[in-house]
Formats: structure tokens, sequence, C-alpha cells
């Protein structure tokens, strides 16, 4: 079904390089040590404005009640130095709990020190911003109600400001539009801090699951590399008892009880010969238990990416060609590279799926550029998602289906790491199309003969 022939593909000699376009939290998101520091840093600060308002602004607070408050959070801090001399990880429950006292400690200095007119009122957007960024969306949204509560009681209930007694107050709507300015500030620093962490932990995560699957490739590579050297060392003794175990049959008659399992023994010899003789065969033809060091021509790198994925409903056609000039470059030599072979093989067997009956594959080298050209006969990329491609969890079927959408993101981000660059496109033809293209340079090792 895999056919080879030299039809070009001009259009891709005129696609620039420019051209082409270069996770869930975890379980115990945030460690108990880093809310304790920030926890210090909040009780030293509070401390220092009680003090310098009461003496230095000659403001009458109320240092007792004030100081029991932030003594509140001191006693904690204390009780899980003591608890946990060592390191840990909070879980998100946990975590939400710690955030949730700092924002009802905080509500609680407020209270004392005149409400929402207080100057330092922001600060109740700190935990909201904090869990949004580290914790899940139920947590943060939790605790955004939470904050939205205590600003609505410190509007109506409060001790007043020393200013008050000189015969200034603030209006109440002033209060009100600072009460609106908090709401607002708590919802918008809740939704967008959470979307761009969530943004960062799906990559995280898709990045994982990248090198996970170039790992499981170079795993495969060094596996077939082990099969061909046994294969290498089997073969001599096994020779030697083929040789032995003939010898022996010769000095037995027919009739000797011994006789079959002699035979026996020889025919099984010569059948371990025949599989490793396989073994060997398979690596030098670039399946997929060759060694990552081999050295060989670019197409034929391509078709052992391909090869793999063949269906019985769909014909590949694979073509390779020099670029166009009056002196065509030699074809480009390059090492057997996993992160080439994984990533090529996931476009192809997309591509594959969503034919109706072929695939093209073509190879394309000039002096400069080396460039595959993968297209195939099906519906194409919808527009929806053509300009989202290559970004984690994008997917056109559904996930009960098995797939998570993160095919075309580790491809993608494997042959980037080759020193590749990837772009995806509906072909005027019909059908979806994916180039890529590297530098000559880079995926050619000059200093290494081809027969090396």
């Amino acid at each position: 079904m895999t056919s080879f022939g030299n039809a070009p593909f001009p259009e891709m000699a005129h696609v620039p390089l420019s051209d082409y376009a270069y996770a869930p939290a975890v379980n115990d998101p945030v460690r108990l040590r880093t809310l304790t520091l920030i926890r210090w840093v909040a009780i030293a600060g509070q401390a220092l404005a009680l003090l310098a308002v009461h003496y230095g602004f000659g403001f009458d607070v109320p240092l007792g009640p004030a100081f029991a408050v932030v003594a509140a959070s001191l006693l904690l801090n204390l009780i899980v130095l003591t608890g946990h001399p060592t390191p840990v990880r909070l879980g998100v429950r946990s975590a939400a709990a710690f955030l949730a006292f700092d924002i009802l400690q905080l509500a609680a200095l407020l209270y004392l020190t005149g409400g929402l007119e207080n100057p330092f009122s922001f600060l109740l957007l700190a935990p909201v911003a904090v869990s949004a960024t580290i914790l899940t969306i139920r947590s943060t949204i939790a605790l955004c109600v939470l904050s939205i509560a205590c600003i609505t009681i410190l509007a109506i209930w409060h001790f007043p400001l020393p200013w008050t007694a000189g015969g200034f107050s603030v209006p109440q709507v002033y209060v009100l539009g600072i009460w609106i300015a908090l709401a607002i500030g708590i919802l918008f620093f809740a939704i967008y801090t959470w979307r761009v962490a969530e943004e960062a932990r799906r990559m995280s995560s898709a990045l994982a699951a990248s090198q996970l699957a170039l790992a499981r490739e170079q795993q495969l590579a060094a596996l077939g590399g082990l099969a061909a050297a046994a294969a290498h060392e089997l073969g001599s003794p096994l020779g030697t008892i083929a040789v032995a175990s003939g010898e022996i049959a010769r000095e037995l008659s027919p009739d000797s009880p011994m006789y079959d399992d002699v035979q026996l023994l020889i025919s099984e010899t010569s059948r371990c010969r025949d599989i490793l003789a396989e073994l060997s065969d398979r690596s030098e033809d670039g399946d997929d238990t060759v060694s990552p060091f081999v050295l060989l021509p670019v197409h034929a790198l391509v078709q052992a990416a391909a090869v793999r994925h063949e269906a019985e409903n769909v014909a590949f056609d694979l073509s390779a060609t020099a670029g166009p000039s009056e002196d065509p470059a030699a074809e480009p030599v390059v090492a057997r590279s996993p992160e080439i072979i994984h990533g090529l093989g996931t476009i192809i067997q997309n591509a594959a799926q969503f034919a109706r009956d072929r695939v093209e594959i073509n190879t394309q080298w000039d002096r400069e550029f080396i460039r595959v050209h993968i297209r195939d006969d099906g519906p194409g990329f919808a527009a929806g998602l053509l300009e989202r491609l290559g970004e984690p969890y994008i997917s056109s079927r559904k996930r009960s289906t098995g797939h998570m959408g993160l095919g075309i993101f580790i491809a993608r981000t494997l042959l980037q790491r080759s020193g590749g660059a990837i772009a995806f496109r509906n072909d005027s033809e019909g059908g979806a199309a994916v180039d890529i293209v590297w530098r000559r340079d880079t995926l050619e090792n000059p200093d290494v003969e081809s027969g090396g």
C-alpha cells in the first residue's frame, strides 16, 4: 500500500521559514512554609502600621483588641512551626482553610480600624489572588464569597476612624463606591488570575506528556539497539551449537533413542538463527527497533515514521525530490531521531484517520532546508480548530473516544525540539495539509560519513 515516487510538491519551495508557527492542579498545590512566610510578612506589616498610626500620627487606635487579632496570626504560625518542623505540602482544602483564616483575620482588623474607609482594605484581594493561582476553581469561588461577605459587613458595621472626632466623615456613597470597587476587584482578580494560572498548569501537564512520549520513543529505540546487539552476539554460540549437533546426528543411527532429540535440537537451533536474522534485518531496514545513532537518508527517516501507521483502507503515497535547482543538492543523511520519528508519526497517523482513501507524504530538500509535506484527502481542519492547532487539549473528537487532544501538541513540541517548524493549513485542492521544515545544517552531521 506504500508507493514511492518522484512527484514533487513545488508549493513547498515557496513557503518561507518565517511563516511557520514555532495542567490540571496537583493534589498538594502549595508548601506550608510558603503560606507561613507570607503570614510572617503580614504580621510584621500590621504591627508596624498600628504602631505608626497610634504613636506616629497620634490617632487613638484600639491597640489592645487590634494586637489581639495580630497575635492570632502569630499564634497560628507558631503552632504550624511546632507541629511541622519539616517542609510539607498542603492539600487544596487545607490551603483554602489557611487563606480563609487570613481573610477573616484581616477583616477583624479592619473592623477595629475603620472598615472599608481604611486605605488598607484593598489587601482583602491578596488571599483571593493567591487562591486563584494555586487552588481549584471551587475553592477560589468559596473564598470570593467569603471576601464579599466580609466587605459587606465592614461597609455596614465597623469602629469609626479616629478623625471622625474632628468632624470629618466619609460619605456613605463613597463607602458604597469602595464596596463596589472591591467586589469587582475580587471577582476580576479571581477570574483573570485563575485563567492565566490554569493555562500555565495545562501547558505544564501537556509538556510532561511530551516528555513521556519522547522517553517512550527513546526506550523503544534503545530496546531495538539491544535486540540488534543480542542478535549479533548470539549468532556465534548458535552456530557452534548447530555444528556440534550436526556432528552428533551424523554419528547416530536412525534407530538410536537419541536420534529424534538431536534432530529436534538441530531444528530449534535453526529456528533461533532465523529469528535473530529477522531481528537484524529489521534493524538494517529502519524498523522501530533501530539504534538511534544509525544514519540514514532523510526520505528513509520519513518512511520509518510512516510505515508503522499504515492502514488497510488508506494508501500512503511517499515521494522524495530535490529542490528546484539546476544543480540539485545531494540527499541529506541524518541521524534517526526519536523526536522526529514520533512527531512525524503522530501527524501521519492523524492524517490517515481522517483521510478517505489517500495520504500523500513528500520529502523535499535543497541546499538550505529540508521540508516534509503531509496531505490527506479528508474533510480538512475545521475553521475554528485551525487557529488553535498545536495547543494542548484541543481536539475535534469527543473525550469519550479516548482522544485527549494532546497528539498534535506533543508532535509539534517534539518536532520543534528537533529544530523544526510546523504549519497547519487546509489545502487548496481539499483536505488537510501540514508542512514541516528544518534548516538542513540542523539535521545533517557533515563530520560523519553515511556508512558510519
